[in-house]
């Protein structure tokens, strides 16, 4: 069976272009898995319904690495969990050095080095993203608190009453 996994970060982000290249692949919308949630951690509500899906020999395909996650550490675990635990291939549309199904016979191991080499390098990649991110959301906060931009909730006056 052939899944896929689209994820934004916010509800206020647009998915479109994910589901797109997705659907391009072959995959049916129903077979698709979305989450608009933070890529930090893969406590996420459709990606968990996905993984307890996918089963031997299955296919999950996903735009980029950055949609599986954005944690270095987490990516590779969940990478193991999926190819080796469950024995299903990940496909990522935009790089396809991370094919783990196009191995053929006298080039799998190599295949396998390759994959590995080039998820470290995309999962660090992943995450340094995500600390810049935040790094510039910390940078422009400040930048506004010294222009006199006032954060959060203006206060309410509360009213005493006497009896």
């Amino acid at each position: 069976m052939e899944y896929a996994y689209a994820r934004v970060s916010t509800k206020g982000q647009n998915l479109d272009r994910q589901i797109i290249d997705l659907v391009k692949e072959g995959i049916k919308k129903k077979n698709i898995f979305i989450d608009k949630e933070s890529g930090k951690d893969f406590n996420r509500c459709a990606y968990k319904k996905l993984y307890r899906k996918l089963k031997e020999g299955d296919l999950l395909i996903i735009k980029s690495l950055d949609r599986l996650g954005r944690d270095y550490k987490l990516i590779k675990e969940e990478w193991n969990k999926i190819t080796l635990t469950k024995k299903a291939n990940i496909k990522v549309i935009d790089m396809p050095l991370l094919c783990t199904f196009n191995s053929y016979y006298g080039q799998q191991m190599l295949n396998t080095l390759i994959t590995n080499l080039a998820l470290e390098l995309l999962a660090y990649l992943a995450e340094y993203e995500r600390n810049c991110i935040k790094q510039r959301q910390k940078e422009g906060i400040k930048a506004a608190k010294d222009r006199g931009v006032k954060f959060g909730r203006k206060p309410i006056q509360l009213k005493t009453w006497e009896s």
